[in-house]
């Protein structure tokens, strides 16, 4: 039996070209390394699963190659590169401030600084969730980030910035990630698909990247999981099932009953969504969700915050043309309303249904206040 390797590390990064979603970033640092510009601390702050570490390692390899191509790569050939691929780099140091957080693990840290590389020009130091540092170790820190010596350079990596003391702060080069979009994280779990010779549908693809909330890696451990389920065929109904998703037909079907004030079509829908095991505030939220999603449809300069596939894009474009802007403020309006009550409330699956109700009276209503005006 082989090793089996998950996607996250399989498809690891190895380039800044092939870093997913933080284009703005890698340019950054490959404009740096190209007109030898490159800071002494380096501080890659962002949410989980985005690049930071990933980016932190490309950095450390590129800027120790002997013969960096044109399109600032390492070679992959010289000793500092042949070492880095091996994981036997005398030059790259890794520390996870996790568990290595005391201020006598930072001095130990701070006396190897002193020592010049023995291959390629620097000594990098990766520091991972430096966050978790206790205030002592930051402080025993800060002189030697402040001065260090030419051939070292630290890379710092953290998820919440917010908890770095403002000394270290100031002497670092801070590079914000951001959460990767859901059509990038589609095209890079395609990429993937066609690679591992698995069949997968464009809707089961972006409904991964969007249940992955921006992480890279969380979507492809997503993918894993689905594939072993699914015998390397991904489609849109086997992830809505593994996931316990509530599809988008419930939506459609709702929305649908809910513009011609189809209360009977309603409360059956609704009861068989909790047939199925759904928590009624879920429900809720969905429904504000697609009805946000119906919004954004109905212009074209707000089409773009739509993150669907085209398939799906289409079915929203179709409704949003149903479904007048004062009735979709006013439905947002409810929606919200119940998701603030519904904690509180001692029937909630009434709240949920009378909510319905009122949402459903919109239309209804106000084609009776113009009725009423006419006359």
């Amino acid at each position: 039996m082989s090793d089996f390797i998950v996607s996250a590390r399989k498809y690891r990064p190895t380039t800044f070209d092939t870093v997913v979603g933080q284009s703005s970033i890698t340019s950054t640092l490959k404009n740096a390394i190209k007109s030898n510009q490159l800071a002494q601390s380096f501080l890659f702050c962002g949410p989980r699963g985005v690049g930071k570490t990933s980016c932190a390692r490309i950095l450390a390899k590129t800027i120790n190659c002997e013969n960096i191509t044109d399109n600032v790569d390492a070679c992959n050939e010289c000793v500092s590169c042949k070492s880095f691929n091996e994981n036997a780099s005398f030059n790259v140091h890794e520390l996870d401030a996790a568990s290595n957080n005391s201020v006598d693990d930072i001095r130990t840290l701070v006396d190897q600084v002193r020592f010049a590389p023995q291959v390629g020009e620097y000594n990098i130091y990766i520091i991972d969730e430096v966050h978790m540092l206790s205030a002592q170790a930051f402080n025993a820190f800060l002189k030697t980030l402040e001065e260090p010596p030419k051939h070292a350079k630290f890379i710092l990596a953290t998820t919440e910035k917010h908890k770095i003391i403002p000394t270290i702060l100031s002497r670092c080069q801070i590079f914000d990630f951001k959460r990767v979009g859901v059509n990038d994280i589609a095209g890079h779990l395609d990429f993937v698909a066609k690679s591992e010779g698995v069949t997968a549908e464009s809707e089961a693809l972006h409904l991964i990247a969007q249940k992955s909330d921006g992480a890279m890696r969380d979507s492809l451990s997503l993918f894993d999981r689905l594939i072993s389920f699914s015998d390397k065929t991904l489609t849109y109904k086997g992830v809505i099932e593994h996931l316990n998703i509530l599809d988008y037909d419930y939506y459609f079907k709702l929305t649908d009953s809910l513009l011609t004030n189809d209360i009977k079509e309603l409360l059956n829908i609704f009861n068989e969504i909790l047939d199925n095991g759904f928590d009624g505030h879920h429900f809720i939220n969905g429904l504000a969700e697609h009805l946000r999603d119906l919004l954004v449809s109905k212009d074209v300069s707000t089409i773009k915050l739509l993150e669907k596939g085209e398939a799906l894009q289409a079915r929203y474009l179709d409704q949003s043309k149903k479904c007048e802007l004062p009735f979709l403020i006013e439905a947002l309006e409810l929606c919200n309303e119940c998701d603030v009550q519904y904690k509180t409330s001692n029937n909630q699956r009434l709240l949920v249904e009378l909510i319905l109700m009122r949402i459903s009276s919109i239309n209804f209503l106000s084609a009776q206040k113009k009725n009423l005006n006419i006359s």
